[in-house]
């Protein structure tokens, strides 16, 4: 038999599959187009109803939550997976609950295993590193203290001189 006849075979019972399945599955599954995603590392603006006052957010090691004015809030991708924020007005009503989800980079990462220990390039269009969750220990903390000297280099001026060359 041809993978295709099989394939052609296998859709109908998979569409018999999906209507068996309990009530609040199917629910969930029609609530996913109200679901905020966002790219780990980067950030989003979402509009929210202009008297929320209160934000909450299930597991912010998943993705941070700022509100700012008139009901925007600044969404930032911190690790992947999924989480809830619930928006609340000043008298405690909940105006809205939505899923986050975080997803992977989508610039052009170039993984590299050295064994069991993970590198991450990002290639556009040179290759530099890029630090991604996953990452192995030294080569994250290697990065991360670059980063590191390299703003601190650039807040202090980088060691520039000031003054008239004699």
């Amino acid at each position: 038999m041809s993978l295709s006849i099989l394939r052609n075979l296998a859709r109908p019972l998979f569409g018999l599959a999906l209507a068996a399945l309990p009530g609040p599955f199917v629910a969930h599954a029609e609530a996913a187009p109200d679901a905020i995603a966002v790219n780990v590392d980067q950030a989003r603006l979402v509009k929210l109803p202009s008297r929320v006052s209160t934000i909450v957010v299930g597991n912010p090691l998943i993705a941070d939550v700022t509100l700012q004015p008139g009901g925007v809030v600044v969404v930032t991708g911190k690790g992947y997976g999924a989480t809830n924020v619930i928006a609340m007005d000043r008298t405690g009503e909940v105006l809205e609950d939505r899923i986050i989800r975080v997803e992977g980079p989508t610039d052009q990462v170039v993984t590299v295993y050295k064994g069991v220990e993970r590198e991450s390039y990002s290639c556009m269009p040179v290759c530099q590193r890029r630090i991604t969750l996953g990452d192995g220990e030294g080569y994250f903390k290697s990065t991360m203290e670059q980063a590191g000297t390299l703003s601190g280099q650039a807040s202090s001026g980088g060691g520039a001189t000031t003054g008239r060359a004699n």
